[in-house]
């Protein structure tokens, strides 16, 4: 080997956002987690998960943080299933493909997730 791997990093803004002592979280950013959140279908979404505020997130930017992060390091759909109020669900009709976690009853996270990534990434509000 010629010299250390070192994967791509997942924002460090991320890890403040749920809780995480801030050396504890360099050293998961920088050893441990893989991005596997490759696209986003929504500007606004990858605003936020870059760590900017989004005025229209504003009351449910904590919850859509923890699922954005929780996807970033899925590495099989079904690591979406936990916990159990994710509410995974395989879309239908013209979303055929694509899957959805609930961020709360108004607000859900869509993607599409083919071989450990995630594409398409948006915060959808279905009402």
């Amino acid at each position: 080997m010629d010299g250390p791997f070192n994967p791509p990093l997942i924002p460090l803004t991320l890890y403040f956002a749920t809780g995480l002592d801030h050396h504890l979280a360099f050293r998961n950013a920088s050893r441990y987690a893989f991005a596997m959140i490759k696209t986003f279908r929504c500007r606004d979404t990858e605003t936020l998960f870059s760590g900017r505020r989004v005025a229209r997130f504003a009351n449910i930017e904590r919850a859509a943080l923890r699922k954005l992060v929780q996807l970033n390091l899925a590495r099989v759909i079904d690591d979406m299933r936990a916990p159990p109020g994710n509410r995974l669900e395989a879309l239908k009709g013209d979303r055929s493909g694509q899957w959805s976690v609930r961020i709360n009853a108004q607000w859900r996270l869509c993607f599409r997730f083919l071989d450990g990534d995630a594409l398409d990434v948006e915060i959808v509000d279905y009402h």
